[in-house]
């Protein structure tokens, strides 16, 4: 891909719905751009200049938020991605607000748990939702990869669809509902936890190897951009500052924080092969169901003891 911002540059596309520049017509020119920035090359931007793009990049088409983004090629996308834990960690504490709020207004846990389970979905547009209904629609369907994508790309939703956003929403309400119970601390850390996970699986669904499933859309835009170490660092941070926020509850807590976000990376690795598998790589809706999973485990996972 070129340096040229998309058409509408207050906004790119957004998963699978609006779909990135056609890769085929700009290969060559993206070619070019990766091996002149290799090089050190004058479209290879600074170190700050680099970071600045990179949260554009991943607040621009993480969420909702209106955030004008200015370079839309492999280096923005490498950045963004690496950003990435750093906008679920924004989201998770955006979440935990109206919780608490609630908590201490003299509310019940159980509404309080809906209000912080809603904040994610507001703030994404609901795209990691449909994403995740559309890959179990995908998953679900016994038609050959090519036919199953397209379901996927289909405006409604199918069976599998429905089951996948009904069962991840109670538990992700369930588990956050028992952590206010406990505590709205607890409550809130965990939700921190969760979004930081799930955003941190993407990093890893971004590494070096893992194919785009199409040509274009979000899933292309981004597949393969990370380096696999730098992903594999980007995992082991996320989890150690995860088990040092947990331990101001004490050493079970950070063990329980760290353990919370390994066990979301790992169940999204599983269902990233799975994908990989299914449609021969990964999309946009691929991507949004890879954070919902995540997420809720994370969330399962801290209730437990």
């Amino acid at each position: 891909m070129d340096t040229t911002p998309p058409p509408s540059p207050a906004r790119p596309p957004g998963p699978d719905r609006a779909e990135a520049p056609d890769a085929p017509a700009e290969a060559d020119a993206s070619a070019e751009a990766d091996a002149s920035a290799e090089a050190g090359g004058p479209d290879r931007p600074g170190r700050a200049a680099a970071l600045a793009h990179g949260l554009r990049f991943a607040f621009g088409t993480l969420t909702a938020v209106p955030v004008r983004v200015t370079r839309w090629d492999r280096h923005a996308a490498r950045a963004g991605m690496l950003c990435a834990p750093l906008v679920g960690l924004a989201v998770g504490l955006c979440a935990a607000v109206p919780g608490g709020l609630l908590l201490l207004a003299g509310a019940g846990p159980l509404l309080a748990a809906v209000a912080t389970v809603a904040v994610p979905a507001v703030l994404t547009r609901a795209l990691h939702l449909d994403g995740l209904a559309d890959t179990a629609d995908g998953l679900g369907s016994a038609k050959p990869p090519e036919r199953a994508l397209d379901i996927m790309k289909r405006s409604d939703i199918g069976p599998f669809g429905v089951l996948a956003l009904v069962f991840v929403t109670l538990a992700q309400v369930a588990a956050v509902r028992e952590l206010y119970a406990d505590h709205w601390a607890a409550g809130a850390l965990a939700v921190a936890v969760a979004g930081l996970a799930a955003r941190c699986a993407l990093t890893l669904a971004s590494r070096a190897g893992v194919p785009a499933a199409r040509p274009t859309g979000l899933g292309a835009a981004v597949a393969g951009v990370v380096p696999a170490r730098a992903a594999l660092a980007v995992a082991v941070v996320a989890a150690g500052c995860c088990a040092g926020a947990g331990a101001l509850a004490g050493p079970y807590g950070a063990l329980r924080c760290g353990l919370a976000v390994l066990a979301a990376l790992a169940v999204a690795e599983a269902l990233l092969r799975h994908c990989r598998r299914r449609f021969g790589g990964v999309t946009g809706d691929v991507f949004g169901a890879l954070a919902e999973t995540a997420a809720t485990t994370a969330l399962v996972v801290l209730t437990l003891g």
